[in-house]
């Protein structure tokens, strides 16, 4: 694991180390699950900016790749999957391959606690996302979203 100068890394569960980078005077609280759910490749898929807040029992769950831009704060209990199974009826070995793409959070976003962040999704910078709220597209900069699907209520000031 890189992890930069000022942070202190808790208990948390980590399954490939080397999969994840975190910068300088991050905040992590316990019980992250860091998930990489991909086969063995070179280079970090969890990337962490500067000064990011991470709440407790946080699941990273990512085959491809999620960044975290610098000051963002996630709330206790989010949820970031960057993957979906196929729902095809053929049996598992015969239907189409499980689809991917990158999450990425912009500078200074927001999460809510108990929010989930779908996978190809990319949040504009300064973005705030309501507790429990899921999301399933991408969001501009400077809006407000909650809800299941998320849905824009509101701008920042």
């Amino acid at each position: 694991m890189q992890i930069g100068n000022g942070t202190k890394v808790p208990e948390i569960n980590v399954t490939w180390p080397h999969q994840v980078q975190i910068g300088n005077n991050c905040n992590l609280e316990p019980k992250i699950f860091f998930k990489y759910d991909g086969i063995w490749k070179k280079g970090a898929s969890i990337i962490i900016h500067d000064n990011v807040f991470i709440g407790n029992n946080c699941e990273f769950n990512i085959t491809d790749k999620i960044t975290l831009r610098k000051d963002c704060l996630i709330a206790s209990g989010c949820k970031f999957i960057d993957h979906n199974h196929s729902t095809s009826k053929a049996l598992r070995g015969e239907r189409e391959k499980d689809s991917k793409k990158e999450i990425i959070l912009g500078e200074g976003v927001w999460l809510g606690v108990n929010s989930v962040i779908l996978m190809g999704v990319e949040i504009g910078n300064n973005a705030i996302i309501a507790a429990g709220a899921v999301v399933n597209k991408s969001i501009p900069p400077n809006e407000i979203w909650g809800g299941i699907p998320a849905k824009k209520i509101g701008e920042r000031s």
